[in-house]
């Protein structure tokens, strides 16, 4: 029998009896928490209509897990070091040599940004060992890292306990590196390393299996492809029994029968419609839009979404990468767009070479948590006078001021049967808020489909929000309000609704960092949404200010520079972030050549410095290219790939090979590999290569994630310095 901290006993689920005079709870993975919560029968609501129904609930697990809200995930190994996210497993030991590491500081830099946690990467897809695990010698005990008596899994563990933190565990089902992969003898394997990680470092409170498996790989030297069947090869109903045995209070992620769900990309957010809940705990949702799962409305489980995104573009640390850590605003729109729409957000913070956190990815952290304290520092509604449209038996124990007495242990609710409801708030002097927090009281399930919020403006109300789900946290984003009266109205429920928590804020204007776009013969256009904000640049790499080129109109980039541009509010004399950015030479003169395959006129498309645009190859197969003329010789040392930026990743380039040409006759390969985690991540694909000469380029696919409708390419580019 397991007690939440809210005061009441449950299991995974009920079912709820029309009479409310029974509570049979089902019983759930452990076969623990069986009881009957007779003293809180006055607290069950029957639902409407239905002679029974079986209604999800989260366990004591989930729930603690989704009170996290914020947590790091640390991606170092193999990939740090060789400077590619997904290694193949032919790597050797000898290459992993940090030479700073310190998991105190990645623990320390977590603690001081708001972070609740830290879920190490402890076994990537190259099958590389960041512990020295006893059964292969692809691991930390086999590199020069401490002469091999090295153990990252303990260190980071016993740093997290200093500093207050919990711990997690990420371990890839697929093995690049195992000789056995895709026989049988490996999934021993897999279940002894995951026994290792799940006995010897303490509690843990979340495992993560990665959803990748099978393809191309090392496999010992076997050099090919293998295939498994994802849902029964790794006999996931016993890893779960061993997580269970060992770590009963960890969230599982992935696998089959799992506590928690992926959102559905890797970008930072969660949809604004977000069910806690599935039909089955095997299966995403029943639908997806715009690249996030809603979960189920009638779901049975209670699987709620997990946010996963990186700091950088990319998972692992690259130098190449240290001017592209997430801009400050794009940071607070992915917290806004993860916690704030009922799902936790696990932000991947790669350290470098070193071993540590890079100082650049620390800036950003701290300046976000600056922004979340500062948006949420004064709740105006504890000020507010609160009636509501109707309380659960005129019980106090029920009212409406639950609602704003930050207590976790109370909520507002309806009669049995009354699906719908309206709070009122009203002030004895006007208010100016532009945020509104809502949470759910969802020990008792997620039950709120639709809600409206208004405010009295001169007399009438007006709408603010017309939104689905609440959950355990919702935040709404809105231009300035001013009123003396808001109005939070529930639509649709299916069962009478629970709020614990209503809040409106006032947060300060945040400065957005000007938006950079560029034309094909090289013109630059700066913009921010702000009317009222000026925009300052350079072009020497050096940080502008209010001094500096002040941005009136479009100007010309012919030749390579770094340009550097800053937004300023000259009412609070205050800066917003730098946008820093390369600009390589222009594509004025740039015409397509040649293509394999359908009409080389819209492959413009490809050149025309506009991800958005893109081309499609007429012909299907993985094996099509396109020739380029740059116009004239130029001393090439990279290229750029920007796949598809819509929703769908149909001809996603996976597999490339590129070449150079001074007379478009005579090719020489300068760059072949692969795009590792394209899939997920489709962003923007910088390759370098040793400098070679060329006026011609041939971008050539040799595999695509999805060949049914050919290969698809957004925008190519060209590195000249």
């Amino acid at each position: 029998m397991k007690i939440f901290k809210y005061g009441f006993i449950v299991g995974a689920s009920f079912l709820l009896l029309e009479s409310c005079k029974t509570v049979v709870p089902k019983t759930n993975e452990t076969q623990q928490e069986v009881a009957q919560a007779k003293v809180f029968q006055s607290r069950l609501i029957e639902a409407p209509n239905r002679e029974q129904v079986k209604f999800a609930t989260p366990t004591q697990r989930q729930l603690d897990w989704q009170e996290m809200e914020y947590y790091a995930f640390i991606h170092f190994s193999m990939n740090t070091f060789t400077d590619v996210e997904w290694g193949y497993g032919d790597e050797k030991p000898e290459s992993f040599n940090p030479t700073e590491l310190d998991t105190d500081q990645w623990a320390r830099v977590c603690k001081e940004a708001g972070m609740k946690g830290i879920i190490l990467t402890a076994k990537h897809h190259d099958g590389f060992c960041l512990w020295p695990s006893k059964y292969t010698e692809h691991s930390v005990k086999n590199s020069p890292w401490k002469n091999g008596k090295g153990d990252i899994v303990k260190e980071l563990s016993e740093s997290c306990k200093k500093y207050g933190l919990k711990f997690g565990i990420y371990l890839s089902p697929w093995d690049r590196n195992h000789p056995e992969y895709a026989r049988d003898e490996y999934v021993k394997y897999f279940h002894n390393q995951l026994e290792e990680l799940i006995t010897q470092y303490g509690p843990l409170f979340e495992i993560w299996f990665d959803g990748a498996n099978g393809g191309d790989g090392y496999y010992g030297g076997a050099k090919e492809a293998r295939k498994i069947e994802a849902r029964t090869y790794y006999q996931w109903e016993k890893a779960k029994e061993m997580i269970r045995k060992h770590q009963p209070n960890a969230v599982i992620f992935g696998g089959i029968g799992r506590d928690i769900r992926w959102v559905g990309n890797e970008r930072g957010y969660a949809g604004t419609t977000n069910w806690s809940t599935l039909g089955s705990r095997t299966g995403e949702s029943a639908g997806r839009v715009d690249g996030a799962y809603l979960g189920d409305e009638n779901g049975k489980n209670w699987v709620p979404a997990e946010v996963d995104v990186s700091i950088r573009p990319g998972w692992y640390y690259h130098k190449k990468e240290d001017h592209k850590v997430h801009s400050l605003p794009k940071l607070v729109d992915i917290y806004y767009e993860s916690v704030g729409r009922n799902a936790t957000l696990l932000l991947n913070l790669p350290p470098d070479k070193r071993g540590l956190i890079h100082e650049n990815d620390v800036e950003q952290l701290m300046k976000l948590k600056e922004v979340i304290q500062r948006d949420f520092a004064n709740d105006l509604a504890p000020k507010a006078k609160v009636t509501a449209s109707n309380t659960k038996g005129n019980n106090k124990e029920f009212d409406a001021s639950n609602t704003v007495n930050n207590d976790v242990n109370s909520y507002w609710t309806t009669d049995d049967n009354i699906t719908t409801g309206t709070l009122t708030y009203t002030f004895n002097k006007p208010i100016t808020f532009n945020r509104f927090l809502v949470q759910e009281y969802i020990p008792y399930g997620q039950r709120v489909a639709k809600f409206k919020l208004q405010a009295k403006v001169n007399g009438q109300w007006k709408d603010i929000a017309n939104e689905t789900t609440i959950g355990y946290k919702r935040i709404l984003r809105f231009e300035p309000v001013t009123t003396d009266a808001v109005r939070f109205e529930i639509e649709s429920a299916f069962m009478p609704p629970m709020i614990s928590k209503v809040g409106f804020y006032n947060a300060p204007n945040l400065l957005v960092a000007p938006e950079v776009t560029r034309s094909k013969d090289g013109k630059i256009t700066l913009s921010a949404p702000e009317a009222t904000t000026e925009i300052y640049y350079t072009i020497d790499g050096s940080d502008p200010d209010n001094t500096s080129m002040k941005f009136t109109e479009a100007f010309e980039i012919q030749s390579p520079v770094t340009l550097k541009a800053i937004t300023y509010d000259p009412r609070s004399k205050t800066y917003g972030e730098i946008n820093t950015s390369h600009q390589d030479i222009a594509k004025k003169d740039w015409k397509i050549v040649s293509v394999s395959s359908g009409d080389k006129g819209k492959a413009n498309a490809i050149i025309d410095e506009n991800p958005n645009s893109y081309w499609n190859s007429a012909k299907t197969g993985d094996e099509q290219e396109v020739v380029v003329d740059l116009g004239e010789n130029y001393t090439l040392k990279g290229f750029t790939y920007f796949p598809r930026q819509d929703r769908w990743t149909t001809g996603t380039v996976k597999e490339y090979q590129f070449e150079v040409s001074t007379d478009g006759k005579n090719w020489k390969k300068v760059a072949e590999g692969e795009f590792g985690n394209i899939q997920n991540n489709p962003i923007e694909q910088i390759v370098d290569f040793n400098p070679e000469s060329g006026r011609f380029i041939k971008f050539k696919s040799l595999k695509v994630i999805d060949d049914s409708k050919g290969i698809s390419l957004g925008e190519l580019g060209v590195i000249t310095e």
